[in-house]
């Protein structure tokens, strides 16, 4: 049994803000279990109680779970004053939740950005001691071998003295403009640059492909999103 108060539950699967709700409680709109509740801090158990709003049946959820197409020139947050967010993209039903992105994407880098409000989730994909894959495709300026792949495994000293956990960089195509796929289980400011920056080249381009389980959704336009099936929740969940 889970209590929370009804204008709370309505507010949060997007019926309308808490004043709209007061108001549709005061005006008899709403049922719990068949009685017309007029009060709108009265306690319901959100997992047994049938509350029917407008005619309409609510069933309450507590977490969402998204994966967006993150675009270039917006940041991974959820207010900024100065530049635009992810969470401005988000719907008015999906922002009653309050969520927020998984991470940060740089500015100029896309791809899979996860965004929940469900804290321990978020903490687990992002702590390294649980060793969850970040995997990125990469444009990078200049000729990548095997020996970087070597170096790659052994983990990376970047400029502040910092040496990176091992990381995975598997060579697409090489030239004078590689590309490739990095895969790493931290998430420090810059890494995947840095990493790269560190062997004397430069990234150019850099897209988000994968975070544990989860797989970009290739049929997302930048900027767009959806929910996650419950199979990749499960996967998330269960990982």
């Amino acid at each position: 049994m889970r209590k929370e108060r009804l204008d709370k539950v309505l507010a949060n699967m997007g019926v309308g803000t808490r004043k709209e709700v007061k108001e549709m409680v005061k005006a008899g709109m709403v049922t719990v279990n068949g009685k017309v509740m007029k009060a709108s801090d009265f306690k319901v158990d959100v997992e047994e109680d049938e509350i029917i709003c407008g005619g309409k049946r609510i069933r309450y959820r507590e977490f969402i779970y998204l994966q967006m197409n993150k675009p270039k020139d917006m940041v991974s947050s959820t207010d900024d004053p100065r530049e635009s967010t992810v969470v401005e993209l988000l719907d008015d039903f999906h922002r009653n939740f309050r969520p927020f992105p998984v991470g940060r994407l740089d500015k100029d880098t896309e791809g899979l950005l996860l965004i929940t409000n469900d804290g321990k989730l978020a903490h687990d994909l992002l702590s390294p001691k649980k060793k969850v894959d970040k995997a990125y495709l990469a444009r990078i300026e200049g000729r990548l071998t095997e020996e970087h792949v070597e170096e790659f495994g052994r983990g990376i000293l970047l400029e502040d003295g910092y040496h990176t956990l091992p990381a995975e960089l598997r060579i697409i195509s090489s030239g004078p403009v590689s590309t490739a796929e990095i895969t790493i289980q931290e998430g420090k400011y810059h890494q995947v640059k840095r990493m790269v920056g560190a062997l004397g080249m430069r990234v150019s381009y850099l897209k988000r492909i994968r975070m544990g389980p989860l797989h970009l959704d290739q049929s997302l336009e930048p900027g767009q999103y959806r929910e996650l099936t419950e199979e990749e929740i499960r996967l998330l969940l269960d990982r």
